[in-house]
């Protein structure tokens, strides 16, 4: 039972020292993750169109 108390206390105490963050830096991050997921989906749609135009005027 000491060993159960000693982990709660240790736990509660880490718990502590959590830093959460506040609503400005949950925004900022949740809009960089955004933008850079956006731009990489152009890229990756603009490679997609190149590949598959050329690949078309190939076959034909």
């Amino acid at each position: 039972m000491n060993r159960f108390k000693n982990y709660y206390a240790n736990a509660k105490a880490e718990l502590l020292k959590v830093i959460f963050p506040i609503k400005e830096q949950i925004r900022s991050a949740y809009l960089s993750v955004f933008i850079v997921v956006t731009v990489i989906t152009l890229f990756l749609a603009l490679i997609d169109g190149i590949m598959s135009l050329s690949l078309s005027s190939i076959i034909n």
